[in-house]
């Protein structure tokens, strides 16, 4: 008797077991991220490609250890720390994540109406900017949590417009493979400055929290919450693998299309992500400037929820306010509240005079200050076994984890060094 699955079930299974590892994965190439990307591609061609082998392994310990204290004390990242640090550490994280989130949002949505704008020239930037987040704010606030989750899970599919790009010209893929797996550094400061962008655009704190947060909502849904073992560890370690590997393979594939087309088009100064899809238009075709163009709204609709919500379970944790995407807004309303208000103070920024790249360079400056002391916090948290029990970190997830700290503790020491100094 023949027992095979059928390769379409078992691809079915797979995609059901997917969710906030790929949500979270997905989310982090933003337009902001993008713009990151894009700018290291035009400025150095190739020579950054490598840093997407490096980065995965940090982005997925880092993702894997936030989700695993979601799962095992069954409340978010903030929870955690409130429960079992001094309150100001507490308080110091939310004054530096609520202006760097809300920037974060601001950049986006300044760039989706941006390419907006692109899109169909007759229409102004901001009536897009206006258009999309109002769009975001009615359907976070009325739409159940698992409607949310599957409709950010398949927004995650319009990234695979960036890994069709590239095959649109000709490449010449053995210099490629060689900038993937030989490392280059530049020592001046604009190469370093990329390369911290790069990092602090990949493993964002925000990104921390909303893991911890997104696995007590599945969950609680599942009716998990007292069932965690050995098999819903793996099934999450798997969730996340994915979503950080395909972030990765996203954010090489942006590098490499403007680190083909724009660098050798002659085209090194890229500050925001229409640019990069104007750029793109004459030099590789107009299906590689839609293409680009489709993905940048793609992921806008995709991140702002998770950037918005993320700060909204930092806010209703810390001071124990009822939370949930699975609760309707008459049952959370202040956690409704915030996700508004951080919509609308982004929104903002396009009016008040600060422009979507300065919101990214205040951004990472905060996102690089935090991150290393949150590494260091999650490292504690998932080394004691008051907290975590069993599921303490093994030999592997520390190694990997303290990689991390030092490579983003030395990043934030030369973004502070790089501010207080002259070109």
């Amino acid at each position: 008797m023949n027992t095979r699955i059928p390769i379409s079930k078992k691809l079915l299974h797979f995609w059901k077991l997917l969710g906030p590892g790929l949500i979270t994965g997905a989310s982090d190439d933003d337009p902001s991220g993008i713009a990151t990307y894009s700018q290291a591609g035009a400025a150095y061609g190739l020579s950054t490609l490598w840093t997407a082998l490096i980065a995965f392994p940090l982005m997925a310990s880092i993702q894997q250890m936030c989700a695993k204290i979601g799962l095992v004390t069954s409340q978010g990242l903030t929870g955690a720390l409130k429960k079992n640090y001094p309150k100001p550490v507490l308080y110091l994280m939310l004054l530096f994540s609520f202006p760097a989130i809300v920037m974060n949002i601001g950049a986006d949505i300044a760039g989706m109406g941006a390419v907006g704008n692109l899109l169909f020239p007759k229409i102004e930037a901001t009536f897009f900017s206006v258009f999309f987040t109002v769009i975001l704010l009615l359907l976070i606030v009325y739409l159940p949590y698992q409607k949310i989750a599957a409709i950010l899970k398949y927004l995650c599919i319009v990234l695979l417009v960036y890994l069709v790009v590239p095959f649109l010209y000709s490449q010449d893929w053995i210099r490629i493979i060689k900038a993937t797996v030989i490392p280059t550094i530049k020592f001046n400061k604009d190469y370093i400055s990329i390369l911290v962008g790069i990092l602090g655009t990949t493993i964002s704190p925000y990104l921390f929290f909303w893991q911890a947060s997104m696995e007590v909502e599945e969950m609680k849904h599942k009716n998990k919450h007292l069932m965690v073992d050995k098999k819903v560890i793996y099934e999450m370690e798997e969730d996340v693998d994915f979503g950080m590997s395909f972030s990765g393979l996203v954010m090489y594939f942006i590098i490499l299309t403007t680190g083909t087309v724009l660098y050798n088009g002659g085209i090194h100064q890229i500050d925001t992500v229409e640019q990069a899809a104007l750029a793109l238009k004459p030099l590789a075709g107009n299906s590689a400037y839609l293409l680009f163009a489709i993905g940048v709204i793609g992921t806008g609709l995709l991140a702002i929820p998770v950037l918005s919500g993320s700060l909204s379970y930092i806010i209703a944790e810390t001071f124990g306010w009822e939370e949930g995407l699975d609760k309707k807004f008459h049952e959370a309303k202040a956690f409704y509240i915030v996700i508004a208000i951080s919509l609308l103070l982004g929104l903002s920024l396009n009016y008040i005079g600060i422009s979507p790249i300065k919101a990214l360079i205040y951004t990472a400056i905060l996102y690089g200050l935090t991150a290393p002391v949150l590494i260091a916090i999650i490292l504690h948290i998932c080394n004691n076994k008051k907290v975590m029990g069993i599921y303490t970190n093994d030999r592997k997830a520390n190694a990997l984890g303290f990689i991390a700290l030092i490579i983003m503790s030395v990043a934030a020491m030369t973004l502070i060094y790089f501010q207080f100094t002259d070109n």
